[in-house]
């Protein structure tokens, strides 16, 4: 069967077919699961979402259908997160949670932090509440979400918000483009959208000091920089040797 499974993977044009042949194989509770998995993965679902989890930073989290999937270039906002913790138990608020990998992977480092997390999406809300704490995970439109008495009082507010321009989905691999909710890929006319409604709010929730993380594309850095700029934070960009990411930090002054 494994080698059945290889031919069907690479055939669907899986580049690392052999490895995710016996990751399915491994995940499999028999033959007819395998199948499934099988199926569901040359039907083009992302393997994260066949196998029900993904890793970021040598973290494990649980994956459910349509949730964004965390890529390696978010280990970029997870680094820049970490190295603003000075205590061990800073107030951090993982913004556009998705699965809550950001958040997870922090509490994994300092599990006395102060976490926070929100989403939009039900389904994201969902996920994440089987990784974080499920009362630290609130539904809603970006801030509104938050409980009030964080306002003002936020050590790290990391956000991976949605940052694909609308006219640029299309052009998005199957995996991410048929199977995770647009809600969490679409960033409007030139992908910044949300990041403007972030980064303005971003100094009321932020304590003095306080650091607003944002992962951004490259080729809106610039642009990404100037919206913290304008917004009284203090930016800097940041671009990782090991992972595709890009980065802009802003501190409170």
């Amino acid at each position: 069967m494994t080698d059945a499974a290889v031919a069907a993977l690479r055939a669907a044009g899986c580049v690392f077919a052999e490895d995710e042949a016996a990751l399915l194989r491994a995940e499999a509770q028999d033959d007819q699961h395998l199948q499934l998995l099988l199926a569901e993965r040359v039907a083009g679902r992302p393997l994260e979402q066949v196998v029900g989890w993904a890793e970021l930073e040598g973290v494990r989290v649980r994956m459910s259908p349509g949730v964004f999937v965390p890529r390696r270039r978010s280990a970029l906002l997870v680094r820049l997160a970490t190295a603003a913790v000075r205590t061990g138990h800073e107030r951090v608020v993982d913004l556009c949670c998705g699965s809550g990998a950001l958040g997870a992977v922090l509490l994994t480092r300092h599990p006395h932090l102060d976490l926070h997390a929100a989403d939009l999406d039900p389904a994201a809300t969902a996920c994440a509440r089987s990784n974080l704490p499920p009362e630290r995970v609130h539904d809603g439109d970006l801030y509104d979400a938050l409980p009030h008495h964080l306002r003002g009082s936020v050590d790290v507010l990391v956000v991976n918000a949605p940052y694909v321009p609308s006219g640029a989905i299309a052009t998005m691999p199957s995996e991410a483009r048929d199977h995770e909710h647009h809600l969490a890929l679409d960033g409007g006319a030139d992908g910044l959208d949300v990041q403007r409604r972030v980064i303005a709010s971003a100094p009321t929730w932020l304590a003095p000091g306080g650091l607003t993380v944002v992962e951004t594309g490259r080729a809106q850095a610039d642009t990404t920089a100037a919206l913290m700029r304008s917004a009284g934070l203090e930016p800097r960009q940041h671009r990782a040797a090991d992972v595709d990411g890009c980065a802009v930090s802003g501190r409170q002054v």
